[in-house]
């Protein structure tokens, strides 16, 4: 998906020649059997995934813990930034009342 495409080399008239292709010698060999094919795999009519209720009970209550505990890493995170802008701001009007204070002595 992510890799480039070789375009090939358009001519400004608007024909696109293909790209060059090396010619091989092609030589003569006995013929050989045609491999035999590989059996089949059975197919199975059982789904592959089987949710009892019980399961599906679990399925949830753990799909619902993830959800909190990222929930709550997230929260956390946001009041401690929001703790530090507010901790920073305090600073600044300290140094910025202190350094006023310089100057009007």
């Amino acid at each position: 998906m992510l890799r480039p495409k070789i375009p090939t080399n358009p001519v400004p008239t608007g024909t696109v020649m293909p790209l060059p292709v090396e010619a091989t010698a092609i030589v003569p060999s006995a013929p050989t059997a045609a491999p035999a094919p590989a059996p089949a795999a059975p197919v199975s009519s059982r789904p592959v995934v089987q949710l009892t209720p019980g399961a599906l009970v679990a399925l949830v209550g753990g799909g619902t813990a993830v959800v909190l505990v990222v929930g709550t890493v997230l929260v956390s995170l946001l009041l401690a930034v929001a703790v530090t802008a507010a901790s920073v701001a305090v600073c600044a009007v300290v140094l910025r009342s202190m350094l006023n204070g310089q100057r009007q002595r």
